[in-house]
């Protein structure tokens, strides 16, 4: 890599770094780009090429891992919803669904007694949202099940 392609890769890191800290409180692009000192759409391009996903989708995932914490000790959905920064519940759940493959009643309802015995560092790599959940490690895919 350049000194330059680092220098990115850290400031990158610097906005990500804030949507981890901060994924309750309102945050849009030109606010994480302002952090990475880049335009909004130079951002969220070299954001999506260092990690995978847009700039909001990673925000969405960050509130839907919390939310999923919430909802395993017995907050409600509403309560979730807000906790995390979401403003309209229709919207968290479309999203939570999408992210997660239930909708946050139906995640709520579950036993979480293995997850809460886990330390936390494991729970939260095993508990962590995906978009396809099928990708999570040690998940069989629906190829490998048939």
């Amino acid at each position: 890599m350049t000194p330059q392609e680092l220098e990115n890769l850290a400031h990158l890191r610097r906005a990500r770094d804030l949507i981890d800290r901060e994924y309750a409180k309102p945050l849009d692009v030109p606010t994480m780009a302002l952090k990475a000192f880049m335009s909004p759409a130079h951002f969220s391009r070299q954001f999506r090429a260092a990690y995978g996903e847009t700039p909001y989708s990673y925000l969405m995932t960050r509130r839907i891992e919390r939310a999923m914490a919430l909802l395993r000790v017995g907050v409600s959905v509403t309560d979730a919803c807000m906790a995390v920064g979401c403003t309209s519940l229709g919207s968290f759940s479309s999203r939570f669904t999408e992210i997660v493959g239930e909708t946050p009643t139906e995640y709520r309802s579950h036993e979480h007694d293995v997850v809460m015995a886990m330390p936390p560092f494991v729970a939260k790599m095993r508990t962590r949202p995906a978009r396809n959940a099928s990708s999570r490690i040690g998940e069989a895919t629906p190829e490998a099940a048939a």
